[in-house]
């Protein structure tokens, strides 16, 4: 996982806000090699062994409503490129793009199999596939749908020089994202103006205090905040 030249990458990358970032990155070049290979060995891992219960999601996703297992997504990853994302399925057919594009508490869209999934993520189990393909990694910056990248500041394109995360320390912190939007007039705005900017001021902490080290530290915070929250003590 190494970061291309600094003059190959887009346009809108190409400020001082982003260069300083480049540079800390480019003293961590070993780290980002660990990182990488750690994604491959482990994404192929788990990809075997969770594939049993990865098929019974996809059989109770079909079973619980028309349409396909899988919802793919166009995301934004290093160097603005664009990849689908993979999910299992947890709208109702048709309707992911035919609203807000994040979703609150309560939204009438996400099907009974979808509210069983998505407190713990299970949906985003699939994701491991575009760990593999190289899209994401294990720990990173969310990937945002293209509209919200247009609301980043120059210092928030920072994140984009590494791939996008399964998971974070703003995940971890906001990991109840939807009960925060729960009510909002206005999800999106709600979001783009309240949530995003702070989940990017962890992301950008991220980027500057990246370890190899670090990042096993977030995976290991991540299972166990998904078990605590799946024993219902959390």
């Amino acid at each position: 996982m190494l970061v291309r030249d600094f003059n190959e990458l887009p346009e809108r990358m190409k400020t001082p806000q982003v260069k300083a970032y480049y540079d800390m990155l480019g003293e961590k070049r070993t780290a980002l090699f660990f990182k990488r290979f750690f994604d491959v060995v482990f994404s192929l891992l788990l990809l075997v062994v969770l594939s049993p219960a990865m098929a019974v999601i996809a059989l109770l996703v079909k079973l619980d409503s028309k349409g396909p297992v899988f919802f793919r997504q166009r995301r934004v990853t290093a160097n603005l490129r664009v990849f689908g994302i993979f999910k299992f399925r947890t709208m109702i057919a048709g309707t992911g793009d035919a609203g807000p594009l994040v979703t609150a508490e309560g939204d009438s869209r996400i099907t009974s199999v979808g509210r069983k999934l998505r407190p713990l993520h299970l949906d985003e189990l699939p994701q491991l596939l575009n760990v593999l393909l190289g899209d994401m990694s294990f720990v990173g910056t969310r990937p945002e749908v293209e509209k919200y990248i247009h609301s980043y500041t120059e210092e928030m394109y920072a994140t984009l020089l590494l791939p996008g995360g399964m998971t974070s320390t703003a995940s971890l912190l906001f990991w109840d994202e939807a009960r925060l939007l729960k009510g909002a007039e206005d999800t999106e705005r709600a979001y783009t103006e309240g949530i995003l900017p702070q989940k990017m001021l962890h992301n950008l902490q991220y980027m500057r205090d990246y370890t190899f080290f670090g990042d096993i530290k977030i995976l290991l915070g991540t299972l166990f905040a998904r078990r605590k929250r799946g024993s219902g003590n959390g």
